[in-house]
């Protein structure tokens, strides 16, 4: 075995990576959600299991589960009657870990302790055989330090399940600064070989997802600090208008505040108080009051069983009669005013297509729209000396988007709003108006997101495909942060990132070495 380097570290292995034969013997340690999961897809992918914990009751329990649910999935035709058999079969209870002793692979999914986990790996290497690989499914603790005590630590990587294991494609497969290429060459392949969607990362504090994905909930945190909208309004945004499966605060909720709360300072920390995983008092404060989430039937918003979802700020409808008045200019070759003008078109209103004041995605009379560039709508109607001057925030597709944001100038007279308003809704666009806040929500939550990712890139801890895939992978992001870096154009978001700097004068808006060097040499993401 060869040890990897920690500059090669995210790609390990130049040949070919082969997954570990079906003969191989795959022990699994804690038979909880996550053990059971990844005890039953290996099972299911043709391997012999045995399911390990020291709660005997526990390993039956999860067994007689696992073995419904391949029913359930005969039941389904996701499987044929003899297939769901043959996995039922591959699964065996281990009384002891002595029984483990044949393993060719053990992956460990129990409490999130670094003497337990080490303490479980020393007696494990006095049991199996040399060549027995390791594997952590641990989601926050280092690799290196997991494996420093033993006496042969190049053969642990990590291999990092996402919850529910059956159904999330995701396996971050992290290498320590003693884990060997080759072992993580082959976790990697052996994953492929479960069905699953594999990354090469380097240990280093969050791996991937859970570092990339703090600014989804930072920034939110942020926006609703600034009274700039509700949870429910930027919960809306970021679905309808950004393409999330989910928006920051249900998404909080769902995992429990206690839990995310826990993972932001944990990676705070780590980072020595980086101000870009900044902790957010709001949520220090739901948990002083014990407010977790769904868990405990209330976080940011009620799951009591009589409560009533709040609902976004929407605007009212408004006549296009104001509208139609005025010449309605859209700008020329930018295909956001193209996707706009298209769905103006198709509601029967009349517009042209020319070169606007400012490069306006849109011009009607004295009203201006412009796609935000991390700057307030007051900040940009002062520098355009334009008081009529109304955002747009960024969406995934402006064809297909059901609902948009606006932030209108201090300066900007009602009636000119009025006129943009309503042409928007006239294109078949839910509006919500939020606070003059630079970046606004999804555009800031995004190129937040794109920058952390760059960053990861930059320092080596995986490549910026990985990035992306992990992303989409592990929690369902409907575009990889930096193929949106690539689409909003890698200068335009270091102009984002440039103005929201400026606007705050904090360095927690610094924008990675990696975009500035793709802003200065022309190139996209390799994603």
């Amino acid at each position: 075995m060869s040890t990897a380097s920690t500059s090669a570290v995210n790609t390990p292995g130049a040949s070919t990576p082969t997954a570990l034969p079906h003969s191989c013997v795959v022990a699994v340690i804690g038979s909880g959600a996550m053990g059971a999961g990844i005890a039953q897809v290996a099972a299911a992918a043709g391997y012999t299991v045995k399911l390990y914990d020291t709660r005997r009751q526990a390993v039956d329990k999860a067994l007689q589960d696992i073995r419904k649910v391949f029913d359930t999935l005969v039941q389904k035709q996701r499987m044929s009657a003899e297939e769901a058999m043959a996995a039922a079969n591959r699964l065996h209870p281990a009384a002891s870990l002595a029984e483990l002793g044949d393993a060719g692979l053990i992956v460990e999914a129990i409490v999130e302790n670094l003497d337990i986990k080490r303490k479980l790996f020393a007696d494990l290497e006095e049991i199996v055989a040399d060549d027995c690989i390791f594997a952590s499914n641990t989601s926050s603790i280092s690799i290196t330090s997991i494996g420093a005590l033993l006496r042969l630590p190049q053969r642990l990587v990590g291999m990092h399940f996402f919850n529910p294991v059956p159904l999330m494609a995701l396996v971050e497969v992290i290498s320590g600064l003693a884990s060997d290429s080759s072992v993580a060459s082959s976790v990697y392949a052996t994953a492929l070989a479960w069905g699953k969607s594999p990354v090469y990362t380097k240990s280093t504090p969050g791996f991937i997802v859970n570092r990339v994905a703090r600014p989804y909930y930072a920034e939110a945190l942020r926006i609703l600090n600034e009274q700039a909208a509700t949870p429910a309004t930027i919960d809306a945004i970021l679905r309808e208008a950004g393409g999330f499966k989910m928006g920051p605060f249900e998404l909080m909720d769902l995992i429990g505040h206690d839990v995310n709360f826990t993972v932001t300072q944990s990676v705070f920390q780590a980072y020595f108080t980086d101000p870009r995983f900044t902790p957010s008092l709001i949520q220090q404060e739901l948990l002083n009051a014990g407010y977790l989430g769904r868990k405990s039937g209330r976080g940011f918003y009620s799951y009591a069983p009589d409560a009533v979802r709040p609902l976004p700020q929407t605007e009212s409808s408004e006549s296009t009669m104001a509208a139609v008045k005025h010449r309605i200019l859209f700008q020329h070759g930018n295909p956001l005013a193209q996707a706009l003008q298209k769905r103006l078109t198709a509601s029967g209103i009349v517009s042209e297509t020319g070169d606007t004041d400012d490069d306006a995605l849109l011009q009607c009379g004295s009203a201006r729209l412009y796609l935000t560039d991390g700057r307030s709508a007051t900040e940009r109607a002062r520098d355009h000396a334009h008081n009529d001057t109304v955002l747009l925030d960024l969406t995934l597709d402006l064809n297909t988007a059901t609902r948009v944001a606006l932030a209108r100038a201090d300066q900007c007279s009602d009636a000119a709003y009025r006129s943009l308003l309503s042409l928007l809704q006239a294109a078949g666009l839910t509006v919500s108006l939020i606070g003059d806040v630079p970046g606004m929500a999804v555009m800031r939550t995004v190129v937040m997101l794109a920058n952390e990712a760059a960053d990861a890139v930059n320092q080596g801890v995986c490549s910026a495909a990985d990035a992306d895939l992990a992303m989409r992978k592990g929690v369902n992001y409907p575009c990889g942060p930096l193929a949106w870096a690539n689409a909003i154009g890698v200068p335009y978001l270091s102009r984002v990132l440039f103005h929201l700097a400026d606007s705050y004068g904090e360095d927690r808006y610094r924008v990675s070495p990696l975009i500035r060097r793709k802003n200065a040499n022309g190139e996209l993401f390799n994603v």
